[in-house]
């Protein structure tokens, strides 16, 4: 049913539960698992043309350190793993991943407040726009 899970991870130490869990379900199903990390365009168009290569550097550093803590989760529940690292829209590229790779779950976290209707923009736009079965979970304030 599920042989292939994407988990979006965005290096919040907040992600770590949904990390272990989707470890823990690729796991128990011998499912493989697809981490992606994704530098957001959005972060750039107010930021001054001559620090972009500076916080380029910056975000994909941070994104490289989170796959690989994610990614080390997964190993340590015997999941074969593979890591993307991504730049543009999260949702977008999200989807466009799992359509990619054949995803059978997305296990992503949500910045979910009830008054941005439950879920986040990025999660909301893929649980609207994915074909496959996503699960969004609420991650906790530090």
């Amino acid at each position: 049913m599920y042989d292939t899970i994407l988990v979006p991870v965005d290096g919040s130490d907040s992600m770590a539960p949904i990390v272990e869990d989707a470890a823990t379900l690729a796991a128990e199903r011998g499912a493989s698992a697809h981490l992606l990390y994704v530098v957001d365009k959005r972060a750039f168009l107010t930021l001054a043309e001559d620090r972009r290569d500076e916080v380029m550097d910056e975000l994909e550093a941070q994104g490289s350190a989170a796959l690989e803590v994610a990614s080390a989760t997964m190993k340590e529940h015997g999941v074969s793993v593979e890591t993307h690292l991504q730049h543009g829209d999260p949702a977008d590229k999200i989807l466009a991943l799992a359509d990619e790779i054949g995803a059978d779950l997305i296990a992503m976290g949500t910045h979910a407040r009830f008054e941005d209707n439950i879920l986040g923009s990025v999660s909301r736009t893929v649980v609207i726009e994915a074909d496959i079965p996503v699960l969004a979970t609420p991650l906790s304030e530090p």
